[in-house]
């Protein structure tokens, strides 16, 4: 029986390389000019991976588990009360784009940063644990198979560390 610490430690430790693989790309001799750095992507780029996005249900699945994501987050005493003065829709239609952006669907996140967006809201280690155990609990209400609910986390990894605000 899998856990949200035991899926947090693998969330975790791809978030920590990833950082560190982009900066080690990033290097160039210090002798040539450099062109401006490009903005971030609000969302990780990844490959369109068709069967991936299907086990979600496509864009309307994913729509779906967001939606329910929410919900269920706004339900959860541990970390409902974060979403009291939130506008849920808009929240259902963001997180819908990024997550399907994620999936390397067709839709494209065109909000905030993580950081940014989360940065007063004061998010613990603890308040984000208990969000992954809420999107692992919706995933499989929606029978989203293990596989890809882990291979969707790992996605997820590299925002980590931008909601952790305390």
């Amino acid at each position: 029986m899998r856990t949200a610490i035991a899926m947090t430690k693998t969330f975790c430790g791809r978030a920590a390389t990833l950082p560190l693989l982009l900066a080690l790309a990033g290097l160039a001799p210090l002798a040539q000019a450099q062109p401006a750095p490009a903005a971030e992507p609000l969302v990780p780029v990844f490959a369109p991976d068709p069967a991936l996005l299907a086990d979600f249900g496509g864009v309307e699945g994913v729509r779906k588990l967001s939606s329910l994501f929410v919900d269920n987050m706004r339900a959860d005493p541990r970390i409902g009360h974060y979403f009291e003065k939130t506008k849920l829709s808009e929240l259902k239609k963001q997180l819908g784009d990024q997550l399907c952006q994620v999936l390397a669907g067709p839709c494209v996140y065109e909000g905030d940063t993580m950081k940014a967006s989360h940065a007063d809201l004061k998010i613990s280690k603890a308040d984000s644990l208990a969000q992954v155990e809420v999107l692992q609990a919706t995933m499989d209400s929606l029978g989203i198979p293990f596989g890809s609910q882990n291979r969707l986390l790992a996605r997820l990894a590299p925002m980590y560390r931008q909601i952790i605000t305390r």
